[in-house]
């Protein structure tokens, strides 16, 4: 097995090492060398891919028998597809799957219902629609190639180094509150080994990578704070604070995200909620990375 990561970032490293005892090669791609050490301690070999024709003509395809993206598209479409469709159909003969890394914003807003892989997609911002077109680029490309092509929907993303409790220490920690507002999360360990399931398992469709337990922003500050033994931040009326456009922009959708789909295919989650895995990160040391 050789896999390729399009994109080894944040989740594209963790990925990485949840399979570096099972896989041959695993070749990574980052925009910056300077990334190259990072890249080398997941275990991957670190190359450049900026996006471009050339890049992708230099990348080791064709010896690559699994794929995961994990770079986002942007007003051009998919950067991956754009550079490089025709190289993955023609040129990578072992090629037997594709996992293309998304996220729950393609639902949009839906005024705190529960929503799952069946739920229409109705997404606002820029970003999310851009999201929701590659997610059918990749599809129709699994379709016209026969590939099995798997869209992972991700939630909230957290973990070693990006955590409640790197933001209390930093003294950025807001409690927030807006009334009814919850959100979903996912720890980046769980992103490993969902990614790894549905790869072993040649897994196609789409599946909410997330959390049991959809809740509200406040309580995962003041719960991180609790086990650090330190004062959590006052509560911050949501509809006076001062956020970014996109801060905010954050707060706009609101929904409970089902991952029923996944744990039916047999991936038992390892963090099902926020206080597990705050607590297991703090008892263990690894919040800070």
């Amino acid at each position: 097995m050789r896999l390729f990561i399009f994109g080894a970032g944040y989740s594209g490293r963790a990925i990485a090492r949840e399979m570096s005892e099972s896989v041959r090669w695993i070749v990574g791609t980052t925009r910056n060398a300077e990334n190259f050490p990072a890249l080398e301690r997941a275990h991957i070999d670190p190359i450049l891919f900026a996006g471009t024709r050339e890049d992708a003509l230099g990348l080791p395809l064709e010896y690559m028998t699994h794929m995961v993206v994990s770079i986002g598209p942007d007003g051009d479409g998919d950067p991956v597809l754009n550079s490089a469709a025709d190289i993955i159909r023609d040129s990578m003969p072992a090629l037997s799957w594709i996992g293309y890394l998304s996220t729950v914003g393609v639902y949009g807003d839906h005024d705190g219902a529960w929503v799952d892989e069946e739920t229409g997609c109705k997404p606002a911002s820029t970003r999310s629609v851009q999201r929701k077109a590659a997610e059918e680029a990749w599809t129709r490309f699994g379709d016209e190639t026969g590939l099995p092509v798997a869209i992972l929907r991700l939630s909230g993303i957290y973990g070693p180094g990006r955590n409640a409790f790197v933001n209390l220490e930093r003294g950025t920690a807001k409690r927030l509150v807006k009334p009814g507002q919850v959100f979903n999360r996912i720890h980046v360990d769980d992103i490993a080994g969902a990614t790894a399931h549905l790869l072993r398992a040649r897994a196609s469709g789409i599946f909410n990578v997330t959390d049991d337990e959809p809740a509200p922003p406040q309580d995962v500050v003041e719960f991180a704070a609790s086990l650090m033994g330190v004062e959590a931040p006052p509560e911050t009326d949501f509809a006076t604070a001062e956020l970014t456009p996109m801060a905010r922009s954050f707060y706009g959708e609101n929904k409970r995200v089902s991952n029923a789909k996944l744990r039916q295919s047999g991936y038992s989650l390892r963090h099902p909620d926020y206080r597990a895995a705050l607590s297991a990160m703090w008892a263990d040391g690894s919040w800070c990375g």
